[in-house]
């Protein structure tokens, strides 16, 4: 049998070097020959020795050649998997479907005394399964797993035996699995704990603000005012002290620390407990304390991390206060802010935000405006005031106005149908193309997300964008704004608009339409002067009356018919009471034309239900679920929507569900609110 076997590459050559040289010895006596026949002979006989002793050797110790390989083989198999065997990092070889064939020792250490020849890995390990397999002939898939509590870097390669001919293969594989998977654990269980301390070293900044300082102060005594600040800086250091933090203030109602991550961890299990424990700083005052808090995480500087903090903080200063606001990266998270807080009776601001926007108008060449799809009185209200503002200062302006719901219906009419405005007041988001230049500048009013807007495109074709809401910020806001002006505290948009026209131009003239617009976006987003009305409510209101406001026009346009005084009785006679303090309610009518408007009606008119601490009533629109959610002052549904996507107010807020499974949306809504419970939230 073993002269059946053939010798290849480099040692066939080695053998092959006799017999060659044979062939030119021979070739050499001849030559000779030629030249002297008596010397060829003599030659020619040791060349014929010299060829027959070279046959005999090559015949016979191939033979012992290919004995000694075989030996040299067969113990370097042996030896090679001794060494695997004896190899530190545990190894070990499975078939396509997982089950082990093959381990060293110390992959056999990990499992201790479980017999783990011929079992499958994910009966150990469940995260290396047949899912995490590498695809493809030398692809590998790293990842990290655990067993037992320790951390394994798991790195599992693919290799392709069909390059082996059926003499070489051992097993007999089916086609199209004809290779192996195998396995190699590192243990990094100290390497993660090195790095887990290390990074719990490393030092977050924050700032701190005290948000009604001045509010507070005026309203105790003023020879108690230093007790109370000196009260309060003992409070927050005291709070800072627990978690080895370094604070120091750097004005009347502002501080800056820095905490290690891993005590930044615990106050964020405990959820800031400095925001309540603030509020019971009580010396006299009538107004309890409230904080904001800011922190920034960055792997790149400290200087960053600071920069995070500030942004952060003035996040949490734009939805209100009362909250702690964490920027890590792109990742916001917030903490707190479950009332609703006490708005200022100040105008400095909306006597700011106006010079800004004047400025801003008199260098453009035209203004666009739009709200939020699907518009309600509100957003329309707002636009109109905006339109006022830009022809009040010979600029050019449009509305951008896509549809055209029930109750915005009968002002758009009245405007379309007056002689007195252009037809392009109102354009379409297919139209803004024809419309944007250069010199535009668009305003933004009753939203601050970008995916809410009329026309999102058109965000990216102006360089000069104004913002102005009334809805806290949330992590996807509108970027690169040159003016912002978000104020929770404000009913509605209508209200911050009206209030900024006052100080917007002197005798500024606004007409009947215009102010019942304004005047409507008001009654509506306060439900008739019931919810959020503070005393800038009233004023704007008030300014809003003498510009022609009429009130009785106004409420007899929001007069029901028949069919959707009975819809709205059909939605509350079978909403649904959950946990016996939340009414949860379904739209279900699409023949009506603005089912979001009714179902924001009902949602208010199941507050009226003695017991009911929040209600959501849920319409399908439009290949969409559209959730309107309300609360008096017990609940913060902001807070819940915000967990679904959503946001708002306090006590009016709102969400979407990007599909029509109705029986879904109520299911997530409802665990949505038990887990709120359970971490105290709500």
């Amino acid at each position: 049998m073993k002269n059946d076997v053939k010798l290849k590459g480099q040692l066939r050559l080695y053998m092959q070097w006799p017999a060659i040289m044979g062939i030119l010895l021979l070739a050499m006596n001849i030559w000779i020959f030629m030249i002297d026949k008596k010397a060829g002979l003599i030659m020619g006989v040791f060349v014929l020795i010299y060829i027959v002793a070279v046959a005999f050797m090559y015949f016979h110790s191939k033979s012992m050649i290919l004995t000694d390989l075989e030996d040299f083989t067969s113990q370097y198999g042996s030896l090679q998997n001794v060494f695997l065997k004896d190899l530190t990092i545990p190894y070990a070889i499975m078939m396509d479907d997982g089950r082990i064939i093959w381990f060293n020792d110390d992959f056999q250490k990990i499992f201790g005394e479980k017999k783990v020849v011929d079992k499958y890995l994910s009966n150990f390990i469940q995260d290396l399964n047949r899912s995490v397999f590498p695809k493809a002939d030398g692809e590998k898939a790293v990842l990290e797993v655990t067993y037992e509590g320790k951390v394994f870097n798991a790195v599992l390669s693919r290799v392709s035996v069909k390059h082996l001919n059926d003499t070489e293969r051992i097993l007999g594989l089916p086609k199209g699995k004809e290779y192996f998977v195998t396995l190699t654990l590192e243990d990094v269980t100290e390497l993660q704990r090195y790095i887990l301390e290390s990074e719990g070293q490393k030092l977050v900044s924050g700032l701190i603000y005290i948000d009604n300082y001045d509010e507070v102060m005026e309203s105790v005594e003023e020879v108690r005012q230093s007790l109370l600040v000196a009260l309060i800086d003992r409070k927050v250091n005291q709070y800072m002290a627990v978690y080895d933090g370094l604070v120091r203030k750097m004005e009347k109602d502002k501080y800056f620390f820095v905490v290690k991550k891993q005590c930044f961890k615990e106050m964020e299990k405990k959820k800031f407990s400095i925001l309540e424990e603030a509020k019971n700083v009580n010396i006299g005052n009538t107004m309890p304390v409230t904080l904001s808090i800011g922190m920034g995480f960055s792997s790149e500087t400290y200087a960053q991390s600071y920069q995070d903090a500030r942004v952060a903080i003035d996040l949490a200063l734009a939805r209100g206060g009362d909250q702690a606001v964490i920027k890590h990266g792109k990742d916001i998270t917030y903490y707190g802010g479950k009332r609703e807080q006490t708005s200022k009776n100040t105008r400095v601001k909306a006597r700011v935000k106006a010079e800004a926007l004047r400025e801003f108008i008199m260098s453009k060449d035209q203004v666009i405006v739009m709200g939020h799809r699907i518009a309600d009185v509100d957003s329309f209200g707002a636009a109109v005031g905006i339109y006022r503002a830009a022809q009040t200062m010979q600029k050019k302006a449009h509305i951008v106005l896509n549809d055209i719901t029930s109750s915005v219906r009968p002002f758009y009419e009245a405007f379309c149908e007056s002689a007195q405005y252009p037809d392009d007041m109102f354009i379409k988001s297919a139209d803004v193309h024809d419309y944007v230049t250069e010199n535009s500048m668009v305003v933004v009013v009753d939203t601050n997300r970008p995916e809410l807007t009329e026309c999102p495109e058109l965000l990216k074709m102006a360089k000069t964008i104004v913002v102005f809401d009334h809805h806290r910020q949330g992590k996807d806001n509108i970027e690169n704004t040159v003016l912002s002006y978000i104020e929770p505290y404000a009913s509605s948009a209508c209200e911050m608009v009206a209030e900024m026209l006052q100080y917007f131009a002197d005798h500024i003239r606004i007409t009947n339409m215009e102010a019942n617009s304004m005047y409507a976006g008001i009654m509506i987003d306060t439900n008739n002067f019931m919810n959020r009305t503070g005393v800038r409510t009233f004023e704007a209101a008030a300014f809003l009356r003498r510009n022609g406001a009429d009130v009785t026009y106004v409420r007899k346009i929001f007069r029901d018919d028949l069919e959707w005084y009975r819809e709205k009785s059909k939605i509350v006679s079978n909403a649904e009471i959950f946990l016996n303090e939340y009414a949860i309610a379904v739209c279900d009518n699409e023949e009506l034309e603005s089912p979001t408007i009714i179902g924001a009606q009902a949602a208010n008119e199941l507050l009226n239900i003695k017991g009911i601490k929040a209600s959501f009533v849920l319409t399908e629109y439009y290949g969409k679920i559209y959730v309107s959610a309300r609360a008096i002052d017990e609940v913060n549904v902001q807070i819940i929507m915000e967990r679904l996507g959503g946001g708002g107010h306090i006590n009016t807020a709102g969400t979407q569900f990007q599909h029509t499974n109705m029986e879904e949306a109520i299911k997530e809504i409802k665990n949505t609110i038990n887990t709120m419970i359970v971490e105290g939230d709500i």
